[in-house]
């Protein structure tokens, strides 16, 4: 069985993709973007990124987001995909696949406009199938997961755990309230951790959303 730990300062990832969602504010998010050795941005968080003084290993998209002056300035970190058929966050994660890069963390990827940012945490079941992905929002942790799991938690952290698909059977243990096999979203939001850990069982993909320790 999977076991999913909780973010801490100590956990640098390997890799982050930095989307054109709301920038980082959470302190464990900024400490791990600042820590982070190999940050890929999407085309229009490189903008920002670049203009707080810190730089890219590579920005990847379509280009249509980047300011002239940035696309002037770092022509050489770009790497140009014009397709439509998938967005700049897909265009990215399979740069960071291309180089071999398999460990990832997404930032920046919710906020702004609700359908992207919809989309972004629906994309995290189809990159699970090829990297260890999760994504950090500024208020908690999205983790996919496919069949039984354990997460570290603490008493009263708010969880939420999503029905993506093909589950037959969904339970938990260390949950305030029981789960069930969802058809709809909100069904398995407003959770809570009652200690220091949990388990989901389920045949199928879920995502689970856990809230940082205050």
């Amino acid at each position: 069985m999977d076991k999913y730990l909780l973010p801490t300062l100590t956990d640098v990832p390997e890799t982050i993709i930095l989307a054109d969602g709301d920038f980082p504010v959470h302190p464990l998010v900024v400490a791990l973007l600042d820590a982070c050795p190999y940050v890929v941005c999407c085309d229009g968080a490189a903008n920002r990124y670049i203009r707080s003084g810190r730089m890219p290993v590579a920005i990847v998209g379509d280009g249509d987001s980047l300011l002239p002056e940035v696309r002037e300035q770092y022509g050489s970190l770009i790497h140009s995909e014009a397709e439509q058929d998938t967005n700049d966050l897909s265009k990215a994660f399979r740069f960071c696949l291309s180089q071999g890069r398999r460990n990832i963390l997404i930032l920046g990827a919710t906020g702004k406009r609700e359908d992207h940012t919809l989309g972004n945490i629906s994309l995290l079941m189809d990159y699970m199938d090829l990297a260890t992905v999760s994504m950090l929002t500024n208020y908690g942790v999205f983790t996919p997961v496919k069949g039984n799991a354990e997460f570290q938690s603490y008493p009263g952290e708010q969880v939420s755990v999503f029905n993506m698909g093909g589950c037959t059977s969904l339970s938990a243990r260390g949950l305030i309230y029981p789960l069930s096999v969802f058809t709809n979203w909100w069904q398995g939001t407003l959770n809570e951790a009652a200690g220091g850990n949990f388990t989901i069982l389920t045949d199928g993909k879920i995502l689970v959303f856990r809230t940082y320790i205050p």
